[in-house]
């Protein structure tokens, strides 16, 4: 898939059939902040190297992304997408975008 500027952390992922660009945009993260209580990134990113995210933490990541590469959708609208590879499809979708934003290596997958 192309269209993904990796250079601007973006992430290419095919959800539902469509392929979709993600990015966790200062927006982005600004809402993920919120939606998880995080008082800065340095605790954002904190969370997230865990290891350890739920389902729930995996559809706010995406939404956020979605919305970062500019898609007009809601969090209830992503809890109806559906990956081919299901949960761990949309896992390694997460996995790819927080190495972009946050680093830890190079997101090379061209379908996470």
């Amino acid at each position: 898939m192309s269209g993904a500027n990796r250079r601007r952390g973006e992430v290419p992922a095919r959800i539902d059939g469509r392929d979709y660009r993600l990015c966790l945009t200062l927006g982005a993260l600004a809402e993920l902040e919120d939606a998880f209580g995080a008082d800065d990134l340095g605790e954002l990113a904190k969370r997230f190297s865990s290891g350890r995210l739920s389902a729930r933490d995996m559809l706010r990541v995406i939404s956020a992304g979605l919305r970062g590469g500019g898609y007009d959708v809601s969090e209830a609208d992503v809890r109806a997408m559906r990956c081919d590879e299901g949960a761990a499809g949309f896992a390694r979708i997460v996995s790819a975008l927080l190495t972009a934003t946050f680093g830890g290596g190079e997101a090379t997958s061209e379908n996470p």
